[in-house]
C-alpha cells in the first residue's frame, strides 16, 4: 500500500473522529440567518426550516411583497418590526429591510457531492477551498461554483469561514442549492477524492499557464487562502498548478476571481473538449 493509499484509507476515520468531537447540535447544521432580499427570497423556496421572516414597516411593495407572499404560502410567521429592530439583529449591515430566522443549514457529507455527480450522469466537478477566511469571497465563490456547475464546495473545520448570513448574502442564495461539506483533513480528503479518479488543480502564480493545462473530466479545483495561498501540503497532493495569465502591474488576483475565471476555464475546456 503506497502512501497516498495509506493517508486516503485514514480519512473516513479522520472525519468520524472530528464529527465526534463536535456538539450534536453543531454536527447537524449551521445556525444561521438569511439577510437581503435575494437570499431571504431562495431560502423560503428551498430551505423547509425557515422559523420567522422579519419584515421593516412600511415596506410592503415590490419585491418585498413577493417575499411576504412566498412565506405566508409556507406558513412563516411573519413579524413587522422597526428599521433600528433590524439594524440590531443584522450581521452583515445589508438586510434590505428583510431577515429570516433559519433553524439549520444542513453540511454535506463529501460522498453526497459524489452521489449528486452520479445521479446527473457526470464526472465529478468539486471545489476544495483551503483556508479561505473572508466571508465575502467564500460567498462569492460557493455562487460561482454553483454557476459553473460544481456538484459541491468543500471546506476545513478549522482555520476558515463557515458559512453564515455574510457568507449567504455574498453568495445570492446559492448556499441553499449547493452542497458544502466540512471537513476535518483537507489533505486526507483529496487522497479519497484521488481514489474515485477526481484529479486536482490548484491556483498558484507560480503555476503552468491554464490554458495548456488539460482540466477536462473529474476535477477538483483547490483555491487557497487571501494572503498565503494554497498550503505546502494541500499543494503537494494537486496534479497540476495553474496560473492565470495577466497584464498589469500587481501580481494577485482576489481569491474569488481567481476562483471564477478558473472554474470557466474548466467548463470551457469540458465544453469543447480543449
Amino acid at each position: 500500500m503506497n502512501r497516498n493509499q495509506e493517508e486516503s484509507r485514514n480519512y473516513k476515520k479522520t472525519e468520524q473522529r472530528g464529527r465526534d468531537r463536535k456538539p450534536a447540535e453543531e454536527r447537524r447544521h449551521n445556525e444561521l440567518m438569511a439577510e437581503g432580499r435575494n437570499a431571504v427570497l431562495e431560502a423560503l423556496k428551498t430551505n423547509e426550516n425557515a422559523d420567522k421572516l422579519y419584515v421593516q414597516e412600511g415596506l410592503g411593495e415590490g419585491p418585498v411583497s413577493q417575499i411576504v407572499s412566498e412565506a405566508r404560502k409556507r406558513n412563516v410567521l411573519t413579524v413587522y418590526v422597526p428599521k433600528d429592530k433590524l439594524d440590531q439583529m443584522s450581521e452583515t449591515g445589508k438586510h434590505q429591510g428583510v431577515i429570516l430566522n433559519l433553524a439549520a443549514i444542513p453540511y454535506a457529507e463529501v460522498d453526497d457531492i459524489l452521489d449528486r455527480a452520479a445521479q446527473k450522469g457526470e464526472k465529478p466537478f468539486v471545489f476544495v477551498l483551503d483556508g479561505i477566511e473572508d466571508p465575502h469571497n467564500l460567498g462569492a465563490i460557493i455562487r460561482s461554483a454553483n454557476l459553473a456547475g460544481a456538484h459541491g464546495v468543500i471546506i476545513p473545520r478549522h482555520r476558515a469561514a463557515s458559512v453564515n448570513a455574510t457568507v449567504a448574502k455574498a453568495s445570492a442564495g446559492a448556499v441553499y442549492h449547493t452542497l458544502i461539506a466540512k471537513v476535518t483533513n483537507l489533505a486526507q480528503t483529496i487522497d479519497y477524492l484521488k481514489e474515485k479518479g477526481i484529479w486536482f488543480v490548484c491556483a498558484d502564480m507560480d503555476g503552468e499557464e491554464m490554458y495548456r493545462l488539460n482540466l477536462t473530466g473529474a476535477i477538483g479545483l483547490v483555491i487557497g487562502n487571501e494572503g498565503s495561498g494554497v498550503s505546502r501540503l494541500v499543494k503537494e497532493k494537486c496534479d497540476f498548478i495553474a496560473s492565470i495569465p495577466m497584464k498589469g502591474d500587481i501580481d494577485s488576483l482576489n481569491a474569488s476571481v481567481a476562483a471564477g475565471i478558473l472554474a470557466w476555464e474548466i467548463l470551457r475546456q469540458n465544453r469543447t473538449g480543449r
